[in-house]
């Protein structure tokens, strides 16, 4: 994949990614990322196309959402030269907390991040793997707000253009996904 344009790689990491039909239930055609991380070149690819966007951005930390934002996350604040915090489900996180609830399509859900883990001179880079219906990362972009940041970006590998997620976001937010599915 070297000495290719931006978008010749996105397409070729398009390409990578697993549909899996019927998948976690019928209907459902699941696009599965670990293809993305399993050999050294697409990882790297995957890499270099997620952090480009951001390296002039002052990033100074990269938060990743439980589970699979904690794959690529670190590697993103590495190259960015930046911090990684996690948020976690309830209970994960061993020090004081603050937490939002969010709805999913099955109930109510609630994630956590430390209370001491961002600060007001922080640039911070919010990353998931899929955009969805977008609860989760609503959830995550107000914690992180109300910890009184000076930036906050969002990225995503994945987005699932038709169920919308990205409305849930006020307009000025820089929401960027890599790669993009009508479903």
């Amino acid at each position: 994949m070297e000495n290719k344009t931006t978008e010749e790689k996105i397409l070729e990491l398009k390409d990578i990614v697993r549909n899996i039909p019927d998948f976690p239930i019928p209907g459902i055609q699941f696009k599965d990322v670990t293809p993305l991380f399993k050999t050294k070149e697409s990882l790297k690819t995957l890499t270099e196309v997620l952090v480009e966007k951001y390296k002039k951005e002052g990033i100074t930390k990269v938060v990743g959402i439980e589970s699979r934002g904690f794959i690529m996350g670190p590697i993103m604040a590495l190259k960015l030269d930046a911090g990684f915090i996690p948020i976690r489900k309830p209970g994960k996180l061993p020090a004081e907390t603050m937490e939002e609830e969010y709805e999913k399509e099955y109930g109510i859900d609630k994630i956590q991040i430390h209370k001491d883990a961002l600060s007001e001179n922080d640039v911070v880079l919010l990353h998931d793997d899929l955009l969805a219906t977008g609860g989760t990362m609503r959830a995550a972009y107000n914690l992180v707000k109300k910890m009184g940041v000076k930036k906050i970006y969002i990225n995503f590998i994945i987005e699932l253009e038709a169920l919308k997620g990205r409305e849930l976001f006020p307009e000025d937010v820089d929401i960027e996904s890599l790669i993009r599915y009508q479903i």
